[in-house]
């Protein structure tokens, strides 16, 4: 065997030993929430709150014509008194957008709402900047926030305020549900891998005392902690995660509320979801360049900095995600060609390592969602997998990006109102981030069609199913940007 043939081989194996790395990290997330179940916090009152603190709740928006009076009429439905409850409207609207929301304010200020309306027209720091701007002029003791496309329960600050009794509890979390969750099998795929984060992710940690992070949205701040942790910054792309990491550096500590809902509308479309990915991906990585460091010299337990290097750093396994599909192909002609073909065997417990640990972190997750519809749902954990495959070109080009500080600005998720398995919308006038990777993507999917043919004919037939995941997840994701279902309309 040549030098360059081994060092494919060497190098394939070392990017299955940490896939499989990763994979065992979803054991362990397993393993610490069923261990500390017990601990989960439970603030919800058994009566009526007597007092009531000012609370502001902010509104950020950019372009959200579908959605913009929908969350205004949801947000002034709250159950809380008017006296002590402030409204801002955050918009860094260029479209009709603005019209929309500034009516809705007019309409429910004269009811007696305070109710502020807020336009900006540079968009200077994004969402981060709108926040800090509309923090400026809040005049509430506690921050709360929704994006567009969520619709909060009514009662949902008696749900949360009482988590604050602590004077160390800065932020409080709660858990997303899905308005949409049956449209699609996309809408389907990204509820699961949601419902992995919150449950098993934020369960884990909070209840382990690891860090987790604020979402962004369906939370509440107290509005010291923010203004203690520096307040909001935007140089990345995920402001949350930021702040809730400089939070809880400062000895703030967090709640996740599992049981609190906040319905939101998903992502319809493939360009929307992986504009979406994008950005998540790009700012973690950003806010690890950033903060890593400073957690790694902290006098933090040892468990705690272990469990934000996977946290921060975990969307490098998209990374390795690509390099394996790269790799694979030249790494099985070489074993054939060397006659090497039972050491096919020695790829498989690290191939079930990264996909046997996904299922069962998905499965479990499921099962703690929904005791009577997870056994339906599981059926889905194939699309999952081959997604999630699919998707890694998009994602590690916004790890390249954060890595080499390439900037980009902040891409919005189009929503449209959509709720259930129908739903009437206007023509698609907003899509996502739409670049040469879909044929990239399908370019891929052809070498995993070769790659099939190839082991089928050498009889190589444990690593078919596998290959077939990777065909699979590219095939969808490519034809699902060039052709996104999503353009057309949806009665």
């Amino acid at each position: 065997m040549s030098y360059l043939s081994l060092t494919f081989i060497v190098l394939y194996f070392f990017v299955l030993v940490l896939l499989a790395i990763y994979g065992f990290h979803r054991y362990l997330m397993v393993y610490l929430y069923y261990k500390y179940k017990r601990r989960a916090t439970q603030v919800k009152p058994e009566a009526p709150l007597t007092a009531y603190p000012d609370v502001t709740i902010q509104l950020p928006l950019y372009n959200e014509q579908y959605v913009t009076e929908r969350l205004i009429e949801t947000v002034c439905r709250i159950d809380y008194p008017k006296e002590h409850l402030e409204i801002q409207v955050l918009d860094d609207s260029t479209d009709e957008t603005q019209a929309i929301a500034r009516a809705c304010v007019d309409r429910y200020f004269e009811q007696g709402f305070d109710i502020q309306y807020i336009h900006r027209t540079d968009r200077v720091g994004y969402k981060a900047g709108a926040l800090r701007e509309g923090l400026m002029n809040a005049r509430g003791e506690f921050i709360a926030i929704f994006d567009a496309d969520f619709i909060p329960p009514t009662d949902i600050l008696h749900n949360i305020l009482p988590g604050f009794s602590d004077e160390r509890v800065g932020m409080i979390q709660t858990r997303w549900a899905y308005l949409n969750r049956e449209y699609s099998l996309l809408t389907q795929v990204q509820a699961i891998m949601l419902d992995g984060h919150f449950i098993m992710e934020h369960g884990a940690r909070s209840q382990s005392g690891r860090f987790f992070n604020f979402n962004g949205t369906a939370g509440m701040w107290r509005r010291k902690s923010i203004d203690d942790a520096g307040g909001w910054q935007h140089d990345t792309l995920t402001e949350d995660l930021d702040l809730s990491y400089r939070a809880q550096l400062k000895g703030q500590r967090f709640i996740f509320l599992e049981d609190v809902e906040s319905p939101s509308e998903l992502p319809i479309e493939m360009n929307a979801f992986k504009s979406q990915q994008h950005r998540w991906s790009k700012g973690s990585i950003q806010t690890a360049k950033k903060l890593l460091p400073t957690v790694l010299r902290s006098a933090l337990p040892f468990r705690v900095k272990l469990e934000a290097i996977f946290h921060l750093t975990n969307n490098m396994a998209y990374v390795l995600m690509m390099m394996l599909s790269i790799l694979m192909f030249p790494s099985i002609v070489i074993r054939v060609q060397a006659g090497w073909i039972s050491s096919f065997w020695i790829d498989l417990p690290f191939l079930m390592a990264a996909t046997i640990s996904v299922s069962l972190f998905y499965l479990f997750s499921e099962r703690e969602v929904d005791r009577v519809q997870w056994k339906r749902r599981i059926l889905y954990l194939p699309f999952l997998m081959s997604i999630g495959i699919g998707i890694c070109i998009n994602n590690t080009k916004a790890v390249i990006e954060a890595l080499i500080g390439h900037w980009s600005a902040f891409q919005r998720t189009p929503k449209y109102g959509i709720q259930g398995r129908k739903g009437h919308r206007k023509w698609m006038q907003y899509s996502g981030l739409k670049t040469w990777l879909p044929l990239l993507e399908l370019l891929f999917a052809f070498h995993f069609a070769l790659l099939i043919y190839y082991t089928a004919v050498n009889k190589i037939y444990s690593s078919i199913p596998f290959l077939f995941l990777f065909f699979i997840g590219f095939l969808y994701v490519g034809v699902a940007s060039v052709w996104p279902s999503g353009n057309r309309s949806v009665r």
